[in-house]
């Protein structure tokens, strides 16, 4: 049989109906540590090791250079330990309301695609931001949206994914972060779905964004109807995900207060036996 005859059977919705899941650490995780220079990113590849997960999603707010003379060794480090950077996390704000402003912000997403590319990460988180008390919300998606196709189209030549993260302000509410994507209408734009961000009905708000999601952060916590807030339900997650064909990584983002060095491995444990009950 030629292999043209049998590759049709291969179909992607048949594939894509199965999940895959592995497990990651973000770079947020240790801020405080990484603040105070008590530990460089390349100390973040033997904790991936360490605690058994695949992934790196780094957080880059502490990144003393974005030159080569960085990257690279990173990158080498990272590879040699078998360790994936597939994602960087940066702070952005697409609520600008003059073209001089928004070109501006588009000149920060490409310098970010740039560094991803250098790295070998396919993701960037992104952050719409907060809506100008003079603006309306709809104003304010518009120009999220003029933003992102712009940075998508740039993202798109390097092979990186922007995903739209529910971090408040104009993506507060799961019905908005899914009409931005949706009309910016790019396979180089989805959602980077965070368990912990949304302040009420939370698992309600994930199910909608979900099919949309690139990348997925996990929080100790989420906030239920009228805002409560509870230990999440990782195990309700996790099941949501794979029932709903997503693929790709749970990156743990921890927040608390604890020292994250005692108190990340226990959790990245819980993530592991999650994400190995519900992949292929």
């Amino acid at each position: 049989m030629l292999r043209r005859n049998f590759l049709p059977l291969l179909t992607l919705p048949a594939l894509a109906a199965k999940s895959r899941l592995r497990t990651a650490i973000c770079a947020y995780s240790f801020r405080e540590a990484l603040e105070k220079g008590k530990l460089k990113y390349e100390d973040l590849v033997p904790i991936a090791v360490e605690n058994e997960v695949d992934g790196l999603d780094l957080t880059v707010y502490w990144f003393p250079s974005t030159n080569a003379s960085f990257l690279l060794p990173l990158k080498r480090v990272a590879y040699r330990n078998s360790v994936e950077i597939y994602s960087i996390s940066v702070r952005t704000n697409m609520c600008q309301p003059t073209a001089d402003l928004r070109d501006k912000e588009l000149a920060e997403v490409k310098k970010w695609v740039d560094v991803a590319a250098t790295l070998g990460a396919g993701h960037i988180r992104v952050f719409g931001g907060t809506v100008p008390k003079t603006s309306t919300e709809d104003e304010a998606a518009k120009w999220v949206v003029d933003v992102l196709s712009r940075g998508a189209a740039y993202a798109g030549q390097h092979g990186v994914i922007l995903g739209l993260e529910n971090h408040g302000g104009i993506t507060a509410r799961a019905s908005r972060i899914v009409e931005i994507v949706k009309e910016v209408n790019s396979p180089w734009a989805a959602v980077n779905l965070d368990t912990g961000n949304f302040t009420a009905d939370a698992y309600q708000q994930i199910a909608e964004i979900l099919p949309y999601a690139a990348n997925v952060q996990f929080k100790k916590d989420i906030r239920v109807e009228g805002g409560k807030q509870e230990l999440a339900d990782w195990d309700r997650l996790t099941k949501m995900l794979a029932t709903g064909g997503y693929r790709g990584y749970l990156a743990l983002e921890y927040e608390e207060k604890e020292d994250a060095l005692v108190s990340v491995p226990p959790l990245l444990k819980k993530l592991n036996q999650l994400a190995r009950k519900y992949s292929v």
